[in-house]
């Protein structure tokens, strides 16, 4: 094993798989691991091979063995909805330029993380098998460890991995990483790769990171008595590309230097602006101001040279044909057309039991048709951020005799349900949404007008944009904690279902929908600035 060990040290060894669906072991490097991670089988290779090797990374030249395949590589943190939309990229890449090959890196960061991708990577190979799966070895999270530290400590797998793709005569032309992987960046600038950061949420969204270093410049220049009290609470911001937005829908991160999550979100945003470019999971049309922000370096400070924006989106997963025996489907069926108000909250979506009282209460009171996807927080969970839902059955959540009351107009389901092919359902007429990025340009796409709920991260940021810049949903009222009444879910379902409000929203949503078309076609914006991305990667011709 001391021998393995510093053949590792000493770029020797490589794992003997192929390329596909594959797991490589990691050598010593100096970023913080002590251990080499010994995965899969091995064989000893010529030093020459892997010093050739490194000529090849994000470069000309050769390797013997014949011409070299063109391959970009994306990094998606290991959240599901990132995970879907950087595929949904490298599907588009290769819809428009097949002589590129698509290699995805893999992290595996818990249990739970891996039940929702493995299903989804086994249908993505099968459908797409010019997308290659590369699996990192999968690394223990500790207990006092941040989701930010975990993808940081992944560094030397990526060196590895890249340095193996390279191996099997590939030639890197991009390395696109998602938003959390920032600190990949670090390895590819010493290879000398051609890197992207990608977001996967929206360009108004994007203003708000890209604005974190002035917002923390003001907040050190404010007296506080308190070091831990909120930057600026109920001041309204004015951001680039944003409408005046309040302080507190800023994500938490934003407005508290002392939050755990602020210093690794201002690397990010420093991340951002030194990659070559950046992707945005977004199209002009739909928020046009704050591209135009971006563009024109009105984002940016003064000293930073403006990386090219490529609003490359909407980067959407599709109905799937699997799903058209789901029961929530068939009884969306019998149902008449845009009747059915449909409420779903993401994977994260989860309330208290008080919470789904009077979500309960609401509904059967605005006497509207509807389908419910209801998850349950443990009882030591606040409203909001979920980990892992209970499993009760769904007559103790509701109050007393609900289910039997609203049987022939309501659906509720537990946990999931397919939400793409739920949304482009002719019965359904409006959404109420936790305001996920995904989740709106889905609906979008689909032409179903929104409820705004948001929950955690950047959804309130989203739900400002959606409201008041795009004007595509009605915004729900909250109290101070969040808790929202009976009273205000009847009001706005039947707002959305059944007024003038609601109607004119619905057609805002159908414009939207087709010029959501209209930039994926030939000619679109879309198509437009992934030519442009391509060029930028010296490799323009398909």
């Amino acid at each position: 094993m001391w021998l393995m060990s510093w053949l590792a040290k000493q770029y020797l060894i490589q794992p003997a798989t192929n390329m596909h669906d594959v797991a490589c072991p990691t050598r010593y490097q100096p970023y913080g691991l002590s251990q080499p991670i010994l995965s899969c089988n091995y064989q000893i290779i010529n030093p020459l091979t892997l010093i050739l090797s490194k000529i090849k990374l994000g470069g000309g030249g050769g390797g013997g063995g014949g011409k070299m395949k063109k391959t970009i590589v994306l990094y998606p943190s290991p959240l599901i909805g990132h995970l879907i939309s950087m595929v949904e990229l490298g599907k588009l890449i290769l819809n428009q330029y097949p002589s590129f090959n698509i290699t995805v890196l893999i992290t595996a960061m818990n249990s739970k993380t891996t039940s929702q991708t493995t299903p989804y990577i086994n249908q993505i190979s099968k459908t797409t098998p010019s997308i290659n799966f590369h699996h990192l070895p999968t690394q223990p999270l500790e207990k006092s460890q941040t989701f930010f530290e975990y993808l940081r400590q992944n560094n030397p797998l990526v060196h590895e991995s890249l340095d193996f793709i390279v191996s099997q005569n590939y030639k890197i032309c991009s390395f696109i990483f998602d938003m959390f992987c920032s600190a990949s960046l670090q390895v590819t600038t010493q290879l000398q790769i051609p890197s992207y950061f990608f977001y996967t949420s929206g360009v108004n969204a994007f203003t708000v990171l890209l604005h974190l270093p002035m917002l923390n410049k003001t907040w050190k220049s404010v007296e506080h008595d308190d070091e831990s009290s909120l930057l600026l609470p109920n001041t309204y911001l004015n951001i680039p590309g944003l409408p005046p937005i309040l302080s507190t829908d800023l994500p938490s991160s934003s407005l508290n230097p002392k939050d755990a999550s602020h210093e690794p979100f201002m690397f990010i945003s420093k991340t951002a602006v030194q990659a070559k470019g950046i992707i945005v999971n977004s199209f002009e049309s739909l928020e046009p101001r704050a591209v135009k922000a971006i563009k024109g370096g009105l984002c940016f400070p003064d000293s930073v040279i403006t990386p090219p924006l490529y609003p490359i989106g909407p980067l959407i997963a599709e109905p799937t044909a699997s799903n058209k025996t789901c029961d929530c489907l068939t009884w969306l069926d019998k149902q008449t057309r845009e009747s059915v108000v449909f409420l779903c909250f993401g994977s994260g979506g989860v309330f208290s039991e008080d919470q789904l009282n009077e979500i309960a209460v609401g509904l059967e009171k605005s006497r509207k048709r509807f389908l419910w996807v209801v998850r349950i927080a443990h009882p030591k969970e606040k409203n909001g951020h979920n980990i892992t839902p209970t499993e009760p059955s769904l007559d103790e959540l509701f109050p007393k005799g609900f289910l039997e009351r609203t049987r022939e107009r309501g659906l509720v389901v537990k946990n999931w349900a397919p939400q793409v092919d739920v949304l482009n359902h002719e019965s359904v007429g409006g959404f109420v949404t936790h305001c996920g990025w995904n989740s709106i340009l889905e609906a979008v796409c689909a032409g179903v007008p929104m409820i705004g709920w948001p929950l955690y991260a950047e959804q309130r940021v989203n739900r400002v944009a959606l409201v008041k810049e795009m004007t595509l949903s009605l915004w729900l009222n909250e109290s101070e904690n969040g808790f929202v009444t009976a009273a205000e879910i009847e009001e706005c379902v039947n707002t959305l279902m059944d007024s003038e409000e609601g109607r004119a929203l619905k057609e805002r949503v159908i414009v939207a929908k087709d010029e959501a078309k209209l930039a994926l076609s030939g000619g679109g914006s879309t198509l437009n600035a992934l030519a442009k991305l391509v060029e930028s990667w010296g490799q323009g011709q398909s």
